[in-house]
């Protein structure tokens, strides 16, 4: 589990698990999920709003360039902020991300309506990725170190991760959609650096928030973070986020081509739909197969499930197209995730589940700046190729790593906590 030997979550968790004889975690406050959701909803808000403004503005080409700047801005800045998050505690790295982004963000739509220089607003996406507060891994971490070594617990509490996650992609893009059409294509950022001060603040403030886990000087470079394992995990991250970015394009394109880009977001969240769907079913029927096996299966048929985007046409035959790729989605997210909580060292797992997120992020930025060209010289259906060519790809190292586990941490050298006070 993820309750190694780092510093602990903060004094009223602790201080009820101790009340009840145990093992067993405190649940945290309620709050928690509320605050943890409306800070990540802007990570699903700023690309599809990033490429709806862009794309109204200046066509699909630039809309690709922009966002996979701001996707590779994110790759890069997720793992430091992971880190310093791991080093110094939750709040005050949050604190300095959520208000550093909320302005570049506000920053990125000026340049964007002002029609300034394509280098300065390629600049402010970047700075827009980098200040990315990374909620969703830092939830993730979260929710390790509060189940406790409860591997039951830890799983329901990752599957309940991912259905946050799954309800904000669902959410955000149709949101996305229905503001670029009914008030302004740039209303979608605008509202995400609003979410992102106001409840990223409460997110970084949250009692379970914890403090740094590693207080002795040195103690951190004696943990490793890199494994085999999670290199694998990575490299099958990057392959998963390139397969979102290439359908994700190929929608706005075709919206573009049918004079519609407003619906892309709307079709866009057909994929959300059904993957909350395949999340309830792997929850309620894990079935016997271990995390492994299920990550394989759930690749492989998403690399199926992708092919039918090659056929589509119209904007209801790729609702249908997403739909069906959904349903491999949320599974793979569960397995890919509960494999780095076993992988990654648990002082550093703040940084550990950063470092998979960026893969995820890392992917998307490159997918969407060769989709976006592409689309905008050969059709949709080019963008659409790259992301089954990347579900292909991810499908056969999937199949090329049959017999090898990622493997599970080693111990580390025990850390003493750090003072419950500075958390």
């Amino acid at each position: 589990g993820g309750g190694g030997g780092g510093g602990g979550v903060c004094r009223g968790p602790r201080r009820a698990r101790r009340a009840r004889g145990g093992g067993a975690p405190a649940p945290p406050p309620p709050p928690l999920p509320l605050h943890a959701f409306l800070a990540r909803l802007p990570a699903a808000l700023c690309p599809i709003g990033t490429l709806l403004l862009v794309n109204a503005r200046d066509g699909i080409a630039d809309a690709g360039a922009v966002a996979a700047a701001l996707w590779l801005g994110q790759a890069v800045g997720g793992p430091v902020i992971g880190r310093l998050a791991d080093r110094r505690g939750h709040r005050p790295v949050l604190l300095l991300a959520c208000a550093a982004n909320a302005a570049v963000l506000l920053a990125l739509v000026a340049a964007v309506l002002g029609g300034l220089p394509p280098a300065l607003r390629t600049a402010l996406a970047v700075a827009a990725g980098l200040t990315v507060p990374q909620v969703g891994p830092l939830a993730r971490a979260r929710w390790a170190r509060l189940a406790g070594g409860d591997e039951k617990l830890l799983g329901r509490a990752l599957s309940f991760d991912t259905t946050l996650d799954e309800a904000g992609f669902m959410v955000g893009p149709a949101l996305a959609g229905i503001l670029a059409v009914t008030v302004h294509p740039a209303a979608a950022l605008l509202l995400a650096a609003a979410l992102i001060l106001v409840f990223g603040t409460l997110f970084a403030v949250h009692p379970t928030a914890p403090g740094p886990a590693l207080a002795v000087p040195g103690a951190r470079a004696a943990v490793r973070l890199w494994s085999p394992g999670l290199v694998m995990l990575c490299a099958l991250a990057v392959l998963q986020g390139a397969a979102w970015s290439g359908a994700n394009t190929g929608v706005n394109a075709l919206a573009k081509t049918l004079d519609e880009p407003g619906a892309a977001g709307l079709v866009w969240a057909a994929m959300a739909v059904t993957s909350s769907i395949a999340r309830f079913v792997t929850v309620a029927r894990p079935g016997s197969a271990d995390l492994t096996v299920r990550l394989r299966w759930t690749i492989a048929v998403q690399a199926v499930l992708t092919l039918p985007l090659l056929a589509v046409s119209g904007l209801a035959g790729a609702a249908f197209a997403v739909a069906g790729i959904g349903l491999a989605v949320a599974p793979h997210l569960i397995a890919l995730f509960g494999l780095v909580e076993r992988t990654g060292p648990a002082e550093r797992m703040g940084e550990a589940m950063t470092v998979a997120g960026s893969g995820l992020i890392l992917g998307q930025a490159v997918a969407a700046a060769v989709a976006g060209p592409l689309a905008a010289a050969y059709g949709y259906r080019a963008a659409f190729a790259v992301a089954c060519t990347a579900a292909a790809a991810s499908a056969a190292l999937a199949l090329a790593a049959t017999g090898r586990r990622p493997s599970a941490r080693t111990p580390s050298r025990p850390v003493p906590s750090p003072d419950p006070r500075r958390s």
